[in-house]
């Protein structure tokens, strides 16, 4: 459960009876205060934000699966409404070891649109163990099939890992992180993918600047954001990780830049949510798409 400004309901009531304000249900700037004064004398990082330490030391978390899914309301209820489909990879071709989860990747596919095929595909290919533990379905680049468009599907269970970075300066980030995979073909040239195929006029994406010497993009799709954002807080909240930090905080400073391979990024020293072009310099997923960049820095 994580509780922040902008919030509206009855966990939040609870909260502002814990740290001492007027229980309007309203997470709003005096609450924020309150709780990050609770949190600065308390040895927290006084963020303002209540997740699972927060409510550690507040005394009132909670086991309760139906009073977890009242909180579940983030940005007008669409957390909520958050459905994760199921369709494991066989167990060769994933770690089952649980890990500690301290970063989330955001990668693309560079194919087609249907979630479930592309796990399929991994689980056939000779490569190994090498898969994203979430895969974000999205529209045929025909225009003609939108039925997977921003379908969420889990394919790794337990907390387990397989490799999806490639060549990094960090170990650990490779067994501490969680990967999700949107289905999308990157880079398009005069409206094309690398496979010669035409891009839906709706579903092309012209950048202002190049990235990685390419301006038009296969766009990802509202669906798939708005997935994205859900999955990122659903992620948040089970493991504790700061979706601030990484790649939204860095958007701030830099914009589309912070998308670019990134030295401290590469070494494991940067937390929170990163794309895979900020560790590995041949990779350009994602790209800094204006409506993937306006989510990032809301979170």
């Amino acid at each position: 459960m994580v509780l922040h400004k902008g919030l509206k309901n009855d966990n939040v009531r609870i909260l502002q009876e814990f740290v001492g304000c007027e229980p309007d249900g309203i997470f709003g700037p005096i609450t924020e205060q309150h709780v990050k004064n609770f949190q600065e004398s308390h040895g927290l990082w006084p963020d303002g934000v209540v997740g699972p330490k927060t409510w550690t030391l507040l005394k009132i978390a909670t086991t309760d699966q139906s009073e977890t899914n009242v909180a579940n309301d983030y940005i007008d209820g669409s957390w909520k409404n958050l459905k994760i489909e199921k369709h494991m990879l066989p167990p060769g071709e994933y770690l089952s070891t649980p890990t500690k989860k301290e970063w989330v990747f955001l990668h693309h596919t560079a194919g087609w649109n249907n979630p479930f095929r592309t796990i399929d595909n991994w689980a056939a290919d000779s490569r190994g163990r090498i898969a994203t533990e979430y895969v974000i379905g999205g529209q045929s680049i025909d225009g003609d099939d939108d039925n997977h468009d921003g379908v969420v599907v889990q394919c790794i269970p337990g907390n387990g890992y397989a490799w999806h970075l490639g060549k990094n300066g960090s170990h650990h980030m490779h067994i501490g992180s969680i990967g999700i995979e949107i289905c999308s073909f990157g880079y398009l040239k005069d409206g094309k993918t690398y496979t010669g195929r035409k891009a839906h006029e709706s579903q092309i994406v012209t950048l202002e600047k190049p990235f990685h010497n390419r301006t038009q993009w296969h766009r990802y799709s509202e669906a798939q954001i708005k997935s994205t954002r859900d999955l990122l807080y659903h992620i948040a909240n089970e493991h504790d990780i700061d979706i601030r930090e990484g790649l939204p905080a860095l958007i701030k400073q830099k914009g589309a830049a912070a998308f670019d391979w990134n030295e401290s990024a590469y070494y494991g020293r940067i937390k929170g949510v990163l794309s895979h072009s900020m560790t590995n310099k041949g990779k350009s997923d994602i790209a800094p798409q204006p409506e993937m960049m306006q989510m990032l820095v809301e979170l």
